[in-house]
């Protein structure tokens, strides 16, 4: 017994902790594995085993602690019944790699409540499984097309189309093309082919129909005290041929003093009355050829044409349009033949030629009425208002003066005290101070009507000119004018006209390449200001036809009212000149103006202001270059002189050869030079010209390889001014 216990040794571990181990077994185990004495309960030997640990250093405690952690994984295993060399270890759980994973629960001999989550990658991995099962489901689906209903205005954008009907633009582009018509998304097109896309992309279109507010119009003013009312005849004639004086003589006033230059150059309506107490409407109407679009107007709105024509002038190309354009709206024509008094007048001359236009004097076995007047004489103006009323009685003229109003512009303008001012011609209707009106693309209420005389009144009546004030905006001339019961349904009209404001037409029909653009032409920019709509109009058409193969009238703007800053920052901007028709600019344009060093041209007679645009665009064209040939020498000897190189020695053939002038060396009808004179030698002294007949010694600047039987031409060139 006590041979054993000397026999036993105590072995001291590396970690530091003494463990007795029987000899016998010592070598028996396996190399990892340890007997732990236990005989002590496990509390003590945790007790002993801590006052161990706090005994040693620091080091040494760590190291103890990976022990612990190792003998907690130990309690984890248990032993098979076989022998410990083929021993296998088995896990109390399921056999998953992740039990020998230690954690802060196995560590401490504490249950654990595992909870198994899935990685990132392979909730990404099912998301995007599930993403193409999803797309793969909605391919094999077939879609149905929808089918829209399409609202389709006058004119709209293909933009705007493309949108109602939720298709891709570049679709209608391509139709488009299919059918030979290029475009882009910015162009319009009309109702009708916008309505046949619609249908060939499938879908609906609804037709967009403007507020039946001039239907109600019209049918209230049809059948509601229907009264005569007094005839409107319309002055027409050529230039210069007496129409504002003869309405002046009618109507006692001096409206001629008035016209710049003589010429009317703004439609004038005005109301006469007869002895009778009837009362007659004229418009007067300019008789220049820029204002074609007046006398067109005049014609429209008229019952009967008066043709002015001058006694002892005949018949001129304003007469002739004039004529046409009474006969296009399908007026009666009474000629009156004016400075009848003159002695050189050729009444029968003016009876025959009209003939050809299908207007025969009565004492010629037609229908057409002719009066001989004068204006200056005041000759036979009671019988042409005699003719008038006659004539007036023969149509019947009614028109009902009850009911909301309806009429035309006649000529529109910017007043500095009073803004935006029109003068409407009332074909229908009772106009009374306040009523709400449409008028073009404005709207508004009327503030105050001036009568022809500049007296303010209250109501108008048919066959009236009256000045109405209260537009929001200026219009232009020609535009329909009508009342409406309230300002919701004058809103409604305008924002309809908005929406359908005609811009860019494009048509299915109209096979025109729009991208073909006169890029080769010089262009002239021009801004138009005047005073009245009319004479934008007339000044814009006028410009417009002008036309030449390289140069061209560019209107970049063209308006109604006194210049401003905008127009000379424009003018600045786009290198533009500056027209004024009967406007002056503001104190703040003008100093601007001054500022920019921009100048301002002012005209007061239409055909002064054309002449100087045509002036302006001969100024782009290309001068003409005219070659003067002076003489030529033919070479007869080339010498050397160290001074000046080689010396062609010639005989001058024709004219006389100039010193410093331009020159041309021609070898076997090949011009190989083409320079100037350098100088020019005779007897070793220098000339400045050699006549016909005469030898000399001609250099020219940079070019010494002359050959014997080369020609030498002394030339000058001229430039020329071309005029439209």
């Amino acid at each position: 017994m006590s041979e054993n216990k000397t026999r036993k040794k105590t072995l001291t571990i590396s970690k530091g902790i003494k463990k007795k181990i029987d000899p016998k077994s010592f070598g028996k185990e396996s190399k990892n594995s340890f007997s732990i004495q236990k005989k002590k309960s496990n509390f003590g030997f945790k007790k002993n085993f801590k006052n161990d640990i706090n005994n040693l250093n620091p080091v040494k405690k760590n190291l103890s602690r990976k022990f612990i952690e190792q003998q907690a994984t130990k309690n984890l295993i248990k032993k098979d019944e076989k022998p410990a060399g083929k021993s296998k270890l088995k896990l109390k759980g399921s056999v998953d790699k992740r039990s020998f994973k230690l954690t802060v629960s196995r560590a401490l001999n504490v249950e654990e409540i595992e909870i198994k989550q899935r990685s990132l990658a392979s909730v990404k991995r099912a998301r995007q499984k599930e993403k193409k099962s999803t797309l793969e489901n909605e391919e094999k689906k077939e879609f149905k097309k929808i089918k829209r209903d399409v609202k389709i205005p006058d004119q709209i954008t293909i933009q705007e189309l493309s949108n109602r009907m939720a298709e891709k633009s570049s679709e209608i582009i391509k139709y488009l093309m299919n059918m030979k018509v290029m475009a882009t998304i910015n162009h319009s097109i009309d109702k009708d082919t916008a309505e046949f896309i619609v249908k060939e992309f499938g879908h609906n279109p609804i037709i967009d129909e403007q507020p039946v507010i001039d239907d109600e119009v019209q049918s209230d003013n049809l059948d509601k005290n229907l009264q005569l009312r007094a005839p409107v005849v319309t002055i027409m004639g050529h230039v210069d041929h007496g129409k504002t004086s003869l309405l002046d003589a009618l109507r006692s006033s001096n409206v001629v003093s008035q016209e710049h230059g003589g010429i009317t150059q703004h439609i004038g309506a005005y109301q006469v009355e007869t002895k009778n107490k009837k009362t007659i409407t004229f418009i007067d109407t300019p008789g220049h050829a820029a204002f074609t679009e007046m006398r067109a107007r005049g014609s429209k709105v008229t019952d009967i044409v008066v043709l002015v024509i001058a006694a002892d002038d005949g018949i001129k190309p304003q007469t002739i349009e004039a004529i046409k354009h009474a006969k296009a709206a399908k007026v009666p024509i009474i000629v009156a033949i004016n400075k009848c008094d003159l002695p050189s007048k050729n009444i029968s001359k003016i009876k025959n030629d009209l003939m050809q236009y299908e207007l025969i004097a009565e004492d010629l076995s037609g229908d057409t009425l002719f009066v001989e007047v004068s204006a200056t004489k005041k000759l036979n103006l009671d019988k042409l208002k005699e003719i008038i009323l006659l004539q007036a009685e023969i149509l019947d003229l009614k028109s009902s003066f009850e009911g909301n109003a309806k009429g035309i512009v006649l000529e529109s303008k910017i007043d500095k005290g009073k803004g935006p001012v029109s003068t409407i011609l009332i074909t229908k209707g009772k106009l009374q101070k306040g009523d709400f009106f449409v008028c073009g693309n404005s709207r508004g209420k009327i503030r105050a009507m001036i009568n022809h005389e500049g007296n303010l009144i209250q109501v108008a009546t048919p066959s009236m000119p009256v000045e109405i004030l209260g537009m929001n905006s200026s219009v232009h001339a020609g535009a329909d004018f009508f009342v409406t019961e309230n300002e919701d349904d004058s809103k409604k009209v305008l924002e309809f006209r908005k929406e359908n404001k005609v811009s860019n037409n494009l048509k299915i029909a109209d096979k025109t390449n729009l991208f073909d653009k006169e890029t080769s032409k010089a262009e002239l920019n021009i801004i138009l200001k005047s005073d009245v709509q009319g004479s934008t109009e007339a000044l814009r058409d006028a410009i417009n036809k002008i036309k030449h193969d390289e140069v061209k009238p560019n209107i970049i703007l063209s308006d109604i009212g006194m210049i401003t800053e905008n127009d000379v920052s424009l003018s600045k901007a786009s290198n533009a000149i500056l027209i004024g028709f009967n406007v002056k600019p503001n104190k703040e344009a003008k100093k601007l103006a001054e500022e920019q060093k921009i100048e301002i041209k002012y005209f007061n007679i239409i055909y002064e202001a054309i002449e100087f645009v045509e002036k302006a665009l001969s100024g782009l064209l290309e001068p003409n270059i005219k070659e003067i040939l002076y003489g030529s020498a033919e070479i007869q000897k080339v010498f050397k002189v160290s001074s000046a190189g080689k010396v062609a020695g010639s005989k001058v053939v024709s004219g006389e050869i100039k010193n410093k002038s331009k020159a041309r060396l021609i070898r076997e009808g090949t011009v190989i030079y083409e320079g100037e004179i350098s100088s020019i030698f005779r007897e070793k002294s220098a000339v400045k010209e050699v006549k016909n007949g005469y030898e000399c010694g001609i250099s020219l600047k940079d070019f010494i390889d002359f050959k014997e039987k080369d020609i030498i031409e002394s030339f000058t060139s001229e430039k020329q001014e071309r005029f439209i």
